[in-house]
């Protein structure tokens, strides 16, 4: 599997922000899950991302989700 290549990919648009959500495999195997935003800010555009591995995935998940649960209350 090359580098740039994803076994899921979606992404969610919010102004000049894009939201990149990735499952990709590690030269070990190992899936992960990459979450990367893009801006563009006149010129310049930025992205950063964030790698989540192993079973640290349920517990971030689950983050996610009581996160979403506080801000639509």
């Amino acid at each position: 599997m090359t580098e740039n290549s994803a076994i899921y990919s979606t992404m969610v648009r919010s102004g000049k922000t894009t939201y990149f959500v990735d499952v990709r495999e590690a030269k070990n195997g190992n899936k992960y899950l990459a979450i990367s935003e893009s801006q563009i800010s006149g010129d310049e555009k930025k992205r950063s991302t964030v790698r989540v591995f192993g079973s640290t995935m349920t517990q971030f998940r689950q983050a996610i989700e009581e996160a979403v649960s506080a801000a639509e209350q």
